[in-house]
């Protein structure tokens, strides 16, 4: 790595190569089970959108459907803006590698700081910020088993402190709670809307907490970025309600070190694979 380039933002990283068409490099390192991790694909495709509308750089909400499996090497992005008018722009993106569309997107931009400015009222929240333990007591997945690890190279690019009582999976004994929670943050910086699209994807299915261990594919994650989060730890929840169908869906909340829910996902995933 270059000095001063920090890990996330080289993986990220995209150049234009045509109007609405920029190539990016999918980076090993956030393999996860059968394919690179969606939440940093997303990431990817976010990026380019952020350098296609300079005037409105922040996602306010992205959905993205998965058609199938990346794998880390070139890629391409291509964009179409379908409005960009007033405080917000809609545009599509696909993120292809070779003639496979990997996954497609619908996106919402516009300039966070705007329109926290031009705000009425005061905030109504009656979501709970998640109760972790100290992090002292959390569970690091650096003691995840090896099996999981070599299966998930992704784990390396981060922090995540796992609640101690959301981590009995691990030792084959699942708490059938359907959450999951920790503390996160990325090695190497502090947390902005771009990352808190991957972290949105971070935390192990919490099909885990089922009992299901194995890749649990996603077919299709929807973020909704609030606030920009201030610097620090994160804390992160998700937690499942409906397995049926050979299908689960999961919600997930992102809290910053403020105490201010930042960002929220909502994705529909497939009942897991057993990993290799």
């Amino acid at each position: 790595m270059s000095e001063g380039v920090r890990e996330f933002d080289r993986d990220v990283a995209v150049t234009r190569v045509d109007e609405g068409v920029y190539e990016a490099d999918l980076a090993p390192g956030w393999v996860v089970g059968g394919g690179v991790n969606g939440g940093y694909l997303l990431a990817v495709i976010a990026n380019a959108l952020r350098h296609h509308l300079p005037a409105k750089p922040d996602p306010v909400s992205i959905s993205a459907y998965y058609a199938s499996a990346s794998v880390p090497g070139p890629a391409r992005v291509r964009i179409e803006v379908k409005r960009d008018g007033g405080s917000l722009a809609i545009a599509a993106a696909g993120l292809w590698q070779g003639d496979e569309l990997r996954l497609t997107t619908l996106a919402q931009y516009a300039d966070l700081d705007r329109l926290t400015a031009t705000a009425w009222g005061t905030p109504h929240v009656t979501a709970r910020e998640p109760e972790l333990p100290d992090r002292e007591r959390c569970v690091p997945t650096a003691l995840a088993p090896a099996g999981f690890r070599r299966a998930s190279p992704m784990l390396d690019r981060f922090d995540m402190l796992v609640h101690p009582d959301q981590i009995g999976w691990a030792v084959g004994e699942p708490g059938h709670g359907g959450t999951i929670s920790a503390w996160f943050r990325h090695h190497d910086r502090e947390p902005d809307v771009l990352s808190l699209l991957q972290v949105l994807d971070a935390l192990p299915p919490v099909t885990f907490d089922l009992g299901m261990p194995g890749w649990a594919p996603t077919l299709e994650l929807t973020c909704h970025l609030r606030h920009r989060p201030a610097p620090g730890w994160l804390k992160v929840t998700q937690t499942t309600r409906n397995l049926s169908g050979g299908m689960f869906e999961e919600d997930c909340e992102v809290w910053d070190s403020a105490g201010v829910l930042v960002a929220q996902a909502r994705q529909l995933a497939r009942q897991p694979r057993p990993l290799a």
